[in-house]
Parts: C-alpha cells; structure tokens; sequence
C-alpha cells in the first residue's frame, strides 16, 4: 500500500470530515476534539483539508478487488494470504494487502508467487462473479451522480459537482457523499474502496493511491506542487516504465525536475505529448468525467473457424486478425479499450470467457493481441475449438489511448 504523505502546510485553517459519522466542519467549530479525531465521535479516522469541503473530482478504487470478494465469500481465509489466479503455470490475477507483504504482485507467474509466499492459498478467478459485484458498487455511485466514468471493472472517476440531495431533500457537500459512498460499499457489497478527492482526475487517481487500503486522500489546488514536487515522475498517470527512463536521461527524475523543463524540448522530443507532460507536472488535467454507460458499451468481434482448430499457431493467426478489426472499430468510433475480453468456444460449444489485462487506455491492435495471448496459451491444451472472439470493455475517449509509455521512444 502507498503510504499518505504529509499534507504540506497551507495558509487557511483545515476543514475536518469524520468518515464514519458524516460530520463535515471548520476544526476551529469542533468542541475541544482529541488530536487527529472527531469532535462529535471521537473516531480517528478523519480528513483534514482546507479544500475540503469544495472539491468534486474523485477517483474510486477498489482495495485489491477480486481478492476482497473472494474473502467476503471464504471468511475463514480474511486473515490469510490469498492469490487469486490460474493454476502454477499461469499468472496472478490480484493478491490480498496480506500477500502483498511477501512481494506478491498482480501479473507475476503463479509460479513465482508461490515460492515468495508458499502458504497462499490460491482461487481461480470468477469474473462473471467480478463483473456482478462491480455493477452493484456503480449503482451505488451512480445514486450519487449521473457523472460515472468507468476506467476498469474495480475503479471509477466521479463528479460530484453538482448538489447531491439527501434525505428531505437537504444537500451534502462531495466530501460527505464519498464518506457515505464507502460505507455504504462495505455494509452492501462486503469490500473496501479508497478515494482520492482533488480539483481534477489526474491529481483524483494520483491521491486515490495513498493510504490504501480504506484510504481517503485530499490534494487541493493549494497543495498540489509542493506535494507533487518530490514524486519521482512515475508517479503521474501514463508514464511508465520506457517514458520513466527516457526521462531520467533528460535529467528529470522527479515532478518538480519536469516542471522546470522548457516546453520546447519536450515537444521536439516527444510531439503533442510533451505539452501534456508538462501539465501534468504542474498539476493540470483538462479532461471531463464522461458519464453514462452511453451507447458503446463494448466493441468486439469474433470468427467461426470453417473446421474446429486446436494448434497455437493457427489460433493465433486469427486472434491477430480479430485484433486488427477491433482496433479498426475503436479508431473509428474515438474510443478506446481499457479492459478486454478473450471468448473462446470449444467443439462441443461449451463456451469461456477470459478477462485480459491492460495497463493503459488503447485502440493499438498489436497491444491488443498482446493483452490476450497469455491468456490463449494457457487455454490451448490440444482442445479443439470452433469460435474465438475478443471484446473492448470500459471505453473511455480515443484522446487517452496508448500514452507515449507503449512507444519505443528513440
């Protein structure tokens, strides 16, 4: 988990939200509250921020997701380290906080993960189950505003900036509604999620990660360079490992480093994607919460062999073909994939479907294929199969896909 860094210091004093009891006040309006406590419940487990109370961009993330449910569903393993994932000879899907302590890391081989903590116990992945419990937590989401952005099955954006109304139609600030938002998702769903709250998504995503799990982060405009300043600039969404290196080579390290970078340089180095960077580094993000789940849902496309094809390389051939027409579809329509899924048919019909990761928005068909051939390995066994089919989940506007990061920058 990503430890919360100190909230520099700013001029005015802080507002303080209690996230168990709801209460929403000026500190100096608390009646002699302990330290780092509710003055009306004493419960420690509060926010204090001067910007409290007016920001509305947040960012939801679910606490190690599939591992979460299947907890809630196998209580006796809450307080075992549990992977979840396919057999020895596939990959880790997610791990529990507790196997995160053992280095356990989502897309190592399964085979690795059990040498770094052998007493895991390990359950194959139900993502009909996933998909289920993701659609009961939007609901939830979606009661607070109409704004919800879905990036992938276990996180979301929202914007809460217009009222939300409450019982007897009294209204409630963003920060109380999100207070409200995780209890609610514990006592309903029987998971944890953490928020990050911020006056845009990138710095929402960036505070969202801090003091996981159950975290609630606040970065206002009043805090954001000087808490920006010290990250190493793989912190700022979309920048990965390739960018990270090609910008250490420039000799920018750390945020504040990229900040002081001259415009130009960045833009004969890397094109339109150099202003971006430098926004980013101070802290700017123009891009809206879309919401609605909107008439794209998904985009796929699949083929029925003439005759049942079992060889990798056969199926590969046509998966490549299937990529190639999806990446088509979302060029197209200006979308792009963050979540894929892999269908496969067998001979005798019984149907699977597989979920595929993706590290960053795309419409790419080689990232494409990419994202589902771990998946297509493992499942080729010498069965014979008569269908495949791959699908793009969790659209989000074509301007985000493929960051800089999947380019081999030269």
């Amino acid at each position: 988990m990503e430890p919360a860094p100190a909230a520099p210091e700013t001029a005015s004093p802080p507002n303080i939200l209690c996230r168990d009891c709801g209460t929403l006040a000026h500190l100096t309006d608390q009646a002699e509250p302990a330290p780092g406590a509710c003055g009306r419940c004493g419960s420690a487990r509060v926010v204090a921020h001067p910007e409290l109370a007016s920001l509305a961009i947040a960012h939801v993330d679910c606490d190690a997701f599939y591992a979460s449910v299947e907890k809630r569903d196998h209580p006796d393993l809450m307080e075992e380290p549990l992977i979840v994932g396919g057999s020895q000879r596939g990959v880790v899907l997610t791990a529990c906080y507790i196997a995160r302590r053992y280095g356990v890391r989502s897309a190592m081989p399964m085979a690795r993960a059990l040498q770094l903590c052998p007493g895991a116990a390990v359950i194959k992945p139900d993502m009909e189950k996933y998909r289920r419990e993701s659609r009961r937590i939007r609901d939830l989401m979606e009661a607070l505003s109409p704004r919800v952005e879905s990036v992938s099955i276990d996180e979301a954006y929202l914007d809460l900036s217009e009222p939300t109304h409450h019982e007897g139609g009294n209204t409630e600030p963003p920060a109380r509604s999100l207070a409200r938002l995780a209890l609610q998702v514990e006592k309903r769903v029987g998971v944890t999620i953490s928020i990050g709250l911020a006056p845009n998504k990138m710095l929402a995503k960036i505070a969202s990660d801090f003091g996981k799990p159950r975290g609630f982060y606040v970065i206002g405009e009043s805090d954001k360079l000087a808490l920006l300043a010290p990250m190493k600039v793989s912190a700022l969404p979309g920048i990965g490992p390739v960018m990270t290196r090609k910008l250490e080579e420039m000799g920018y390290p750390t945020i504040a480093a990229l900040r002081a970078a001259k415009l130009d340089e960045l833009t004969h180095r890397f094109g339109r994607w150099g202003r971006s960077l430098l926004a980013r580094a101070h802290g700017e993000d123009a891009r809206r919460v879309g919401f609605g789940r909107g008439r794209n849902v998904s985009v796929g496309a699949e083929r029925t062999f003439a005759k049942d094809l079992a060889r990798l390389e056969d199926i590969t051939a046509v998966v490549e073909q299937i990529s190639q027409r999806v990446a088509e579809r979302l060029v197209r329509s200006d979308l792009a994939a963050t979540s894929l899924t892999l269908k496969l048919r067998r001979h005798d019909r019984y149907t699977t479907t597989h979920a595929c990761r993706l590290y960053d928005p795309t419409q790419r068909a080689e990232t494409i294929l990419a994202a589902v051939m771990p998946v297509l390995r493992l499942k080729l066994d010498g069965t014979r199969y008569r269908l495949v089919g791959v699908t793009a989940h969790d659209l989000v506007p074509g301007q985000q896909a493929d960051p800089p990061d999947l380019f081999d920058w030269s």
